[in-house]
């Protein structure tokens, strides 16, 4: 019988597949400056559905795989790399992270239990614990990494579940306001809610949640049999960038004995500025924080958190045992991860954030959320200050939003049109925002957050904005 090898590579094969590799790599970053932002609507239909194939039964030479990725798949997508990607909230991808992956992969040890991988274990705590530390939460709170916004939500979603309502949970009622990202109500669903347990609560003028009016709806719900458990309040929302009156709904949540949960996935890393603590006062006095680490700290998609200020709360919602488990340790400086999360098979998360801050310290992401700051309220003065645009939604942190000025005769007319002037700015391919409606006006994101933003791609998103203008006058 023949012993297969072929997944066994030499030294001179892994060196040859890397060299490869990078060789696309560096030509991609060395003009990412210069690619176009958005060319995800003129991929080929006919190619991309050509791509679907049945299971291969004979080898692709590599460099025929790369031509695939690198020159005929990758650049018919949204360049959300691109320093003129200002839509949505813009993902990282610091190539640091790319190398860490690379690492860990390659490494391949398993950090769930910590005495498997003791050494390496406590690396990602030590992530975890940076993570605390720049919420301000004491030594008793814990966490864990994950993909990403979504899951962590979920995760704190089933902990304050289990927590504050134990196995019957029929009668809890959960609390957000419409401008919170809708993958709590996903979470809500997920979590074996059903929708009439959920309060989507109007906002005030600057689109926050209204503690007074959560307040009512609780006085309500109790009065009805119902078991008010959580409030989710928002760091930052996705929409307009704007942040709940933290301080004050953590005063409701503790008077009438909630659970306080933040989504800070946008907005909650701008704590590590002087600016981002007085606009995020209060964010360490919720029960949990979900943050992102792929937005607000430049890494790569894939990186979400949750942490949560009783790192026993985590523990007793997501403990399970199995006689085939190896020993778990009981060291308060250690983290058995699949004690504190979902997941029992993981990867190792932990090294994309530790070595990029190990490599260059915290002040430096410090400097750069800082230098978003800056761009964003740059961009709003000249918004503010221009005769035919209305800001809608001032930069409380690095998202705003705005309109053209109110003079059509109808809401129908001024939102077709404000839609039609993102379409141009957009069609230089120099920088890509996004829309959204604010209380039923359209409305023109900048969420200025990618890691390669900087005041000369600010310029141009004014030259391209008042070019765009112009060219909408003449249409007219």
């Amino acid at each position: 019988m023949s012993v297969p090898r072929a997944l066994e590579l030499s030294e001179r094969e892994i060196q040859q597949l890397v060299d490869a590799a990078m060789e696309r790599i560096i030509k991609f970053t060395a003009t990412i400056e210069q690619q176009p932002i958005d060319l995800s609507n003129q991929a080929d239909p006919q190619f991309v559905r050509s791509l679907a194939e049945p299971i291969p039964r004979t080898p692709t030479d590599f460099d025929s795989l790369l031509n695939i990725i690198f020159d005929q798949t990758a650049p018919y997508a949204i360049n959300a790399a691109s320093p003129g990607f200002m839509g949505y909230v813009p993902g990282g991808g610091i190539f640091h992270t790319a190398i860490a992956d690379l690492i860990a992969n390659t490494l391949n040890r398993y950090v769930g239990v910590s005495n498997v991988a003791p050494a390496l274990n406590q690396l990602e705590a030590n992530v975890i614990r940076w993570l605390c530390e720049i919420v301000d939460y004491p030594t008793t709170a814990r966490g864990f990494l994950t993909s990403g916004g979504s899951l962590a939500n979920l995760s704190a979603l089933i902990t304050a579940r289990h927590v504050r309502l134990g196995e019957d949970f029929s009668k809890g009622v959960i609390y957000i306001s419409n401008q919170a990202h809708h993958c709590l109500e996903k979470a809500a669903r997920l979590a074996g809610f059903p929708k009439k347990n959920f309060r989507v609560l109007d906002v005030d003028d600057n689109y926050r949640l209204r503690p007074e009016q959560v307040y009512e709806e609780i006085v309500k719900d109790r009065a009805q049999g119902l078991t008010p458990f959580m409030i989710a309040a928002s760091a930052g929302t996705t929409n307009s960038g704007a942040v709940d009156p933290l301080p004050e709904l953590a005063d409701l949540a503790k008077r009438e004995k909630l659970w306080f949960h933040i989504d800070g996935a946008y907005g909650g890393l701008f704590r590590m500025t002087e600016r981002g603590k007085q606009t995020l006062q209060g964010l360490e006095r919720a029960d949990s924080v979900v943050l992102d680490p792929h937005k607000t700290l430049f890494l790569p998609y894939g990186t979400g958190a949750l942490l949560v200020r009783n790192g026993d709360d985590l523990k007793a919602t997501h403990s399970s045992h199995a006689d085939y488990m190896p020993t778990l340790q009981e060291d308060e400086y250690m983290m058995d991860f699949c004690e504190l999360s979902p997941e029992l098979t993981r990867p190792f998360r932990g090294l994309r954030i530790w070595l990029p801050f190990k490599m260059h310290g915290a002040q430096v992401f410090k400097d750069y959320l800082d230098e978003k700051l800056d761009l964003a309220q740059h961009i709003q003065n000249k918004i503010e200050q221009h005769p035919q645009l209305e800001l809608l939604a001032p930069a409380e942190l690095s998202i705003l939003a705005f309109a053209l000025n109110n003079t059509y005769e109808s809401l129908e007319q001024r939102n077709a049109a404000t839609k039609r002037l993102m379409e141009l700015i957009n069609s230089k391919q120099r920088v890509m925002l996004t829309g959204t409606l604010l209380k039923g006006v359209y409305a023109i994101r900048i969420a200025v957050l990618a890691f390669r933003t900087h005041q000369e791609r600010m310029d141009m998103l004014w030259e391209d904005l008042n070019w765009a203008l112009e060219a909408l006058t003449d249409e007219h």
